[in-house]
């Protein structure tokens, strides 16, 4: 367990990693992912759905011509991270990831240590300052040319009072023109007795709360972005592969996802 780990609190690292099957995971995850499953029997195959949805936009980002990507939230490594798709699709794309987690950084440090073209922030989102100036983003993103942030399910962790939108802001002024921005987002639109449920779980036994926020709460983050189609839209919504089952009911999946281009 490394240094600065609440034993006694579930991390949303970690349950998102104990979500998606990884191992990087304690007790006290798993037991709160339990207590999330009886709110919501489908909340793994929500963040399979989500951890998809990482996966499109950043293919259809390097097809956009980016080669820099900035993860803030980016949580534990697991199968289908951003530069191995991104570098994948383009060698040499430049990748940093950003989290405040031990056990993120701790294990996003050893994956990347023979990497010279990703590394790990430890950081928090909400002091943008902090992470534009790391020695980490100064090394390997030129902000001269474009730059996608991304910022999956993160910004649902921010609080009305630590100014969200500003967060975002604060990103877009440092990227320059035809840059991108990509994020998911609980919402509360049209399950707001779920939404409700998991933010009392999040308040009682995580690390982080979370504040779901509606549609147009959302979309006005991407303030300054214009939306690509299909907009922002339930998370398997957003460009699916082919073959890839699209629900009945896309709200059961109570996750908003979308990807802003900086103009002009």
């Amino acid at each position: 367990m490394p240094p600065g780990t609440d034993p006694d609190k579930a991390s949303v690292a970690r349950m998102y990693d104990a979500m998606l099957g990884g191992s990087h995971n304690f007790a006290i995850d798993r037991e709160a992912v339990a207590a999330f499953t009886a709110i919501d029997p489908q909340v793994r195959t929500l963040a399979r759905a989500n951890r998809a949805f990482l996966g499109r936009a950043v293919r259809f980002l390097v097809d956009s011509g980016v080669r820099q990507f900035i993860d803030l939230g980016s949580g534990i490594p697991t199968q289908g991270n951003v530069h191995e798709v991104a570098q994948a699709a383009s060698p040499g794309a430049r990748v940093v990831y950003v989290d405040n987690d031990p056990v993120a950084v701790a294990h996003s440090a050893s994956l990347l240590a023979d990497n010279p073209d990703a590394d790990i922030v430890d950081g928090d989102i909400r002091r943008p300052a902090d992470i534009l100036a790391s020695p980490q983003v100064r090394k390997l993103i030129d902000f001269g040319r474009p730059v996608a942030v991304l910022m999956i399910t993160i910004l649902h962790f921010v609080s009305p009072e630590e100014n969200p939108a500003g967060i975002v802001a604060a990103f877009r002024d440092a990227l320059p023109d035809g840059s991108w921005l990509a994020l998911t987002h609980a919402t509360n639109e049209d399950r707001p007795d779920t939404a409700d449920a998991v933010g009392k779980l999040y308040r009682s036994r995580a690390t982080s709360p979370v504040t779901a926020r509606s549609h147009d709460e959302i979309h006005g983050l991407f303030n300054g972005f214009d939306l690509v189609q299909p907009g922002l839209v339930y998370v398997p919504l957003w460009r699916p592969d082919p073959g890839d089952r699209i629900p009945d009911r896309p709200s059961e999946y109570w996750v908003y996802a979308g990807v802003g281009r900086k103009g002009p």
